[in-house]
């Protein structure tokens, strides 16, 4: 069992101040996710974002952030943080490589040739927009990124840039037309920028973007859309977090 305190604002969000959940081995990201899901639907929202989250009296983010594992007996206290107007930025390390992930407005003017020359401007990141509603949540992104950077350190990428590879396996397809028209930008869709390189290039980038990043994250519960798009079955998706691993699934199986 799991007990996981609400305070301030978060209360109201489920109209109680403690819930038990009989789980474990959770890690915080999917215990938010979770969280997102069981909400009761006409209280106030929770996005899971602005929260410090303690186990056992230890800030997650002291520990391994969104990957900390929740064990059988821990206690879980979800405080909400008030950021006066500044946003969190979404960074990440899969092996040695840093990445960020910046989730643009949808009034923001960005076509593909303005992708490619923000490429140009820096050369030496990866960066490619992906269509938000294809992104169930960070531990997704987290996990498809995984497996493109493994298939370029193995050299068996299903394309010769990175940055394709990345737009396939998000799109579950190795037919590049069909992933640029569904996974690719639309002129006020919602799009996601994801880069990968060196630290100092990603300030530099984030500088650039920052006036036109969203500044609370507008992401959705694309849980059903992904479900309907893949074709998986209710039947086969008891969660969130079973979800990810089949998208994931599907993507490491493209040759």
């Amino acid at each position: 069992m799991i007990t996981v305190n609400f305070t301030g604002g978060v209360r109201k969000s489920f109209e109680t101040n403690k819930i038990t959940l009989d789980k474990n081995n959770l890690t915080v990201n999917q215990l938010i996710e979770y969280l997102i899901g069981i909400k009761p639907k006409n209280s106030a929202s929770f996005d899971g974002k602005n929260l410090l989250i303690a186990i056992n009296e230890i800030d997650s983010s002291a520990l391994d952030g969104f990957d900390t594992i929740i064990k059988q007996n821990d206690t879980v206290n979800i405080i909400p943080i008030i950021h006066g107007g500044t946003y969190s930025r979404l960074q990440m390390k899969i092996f040695s490589n840093n990445v960020e992930i910046f989730e643009m407005r949808k009034d923001f003017t960005f076509d593909n040739n303005s992708l490619n020359t923000l490429r140009n401007e820096f050369p030496n990141l990866i960066i490619q927009a992906i269509s938000s509603k294809f992104l169930l949540n960070k531990s997704h992104i987290k996990k498809i990124l995984s497996i493109s950077l493994t298939a370029k350190k193995q050299k068996i990428m299903i394309s010769k840039k990175l940055e394709t590879d990345i737009l396939l396996r998000f799109a579950g397809t190795n037919q590049i037309d069909k992933a640029m028209k569904d996974v690719g930008i639309k002129p006020k869709i919602d799009f996601t920028l994801i880069a990968i390189g060196r630290k100092a290039l990603l300030e530099k980038l984030h500088a650039k973007l920052k006036d036109n990043v969203n500044k609370s994250s507008s992401r959705k519960n694309n849980s059903i859309f992904l479900r309907k798009y893949f074709y998986i079955s209710n039947r086969n998706v008891i969660s969130n977090f079973t979800l990810e691993d089949l998208l994931a699934e599907k993507a490491s199986l493209l040759m």
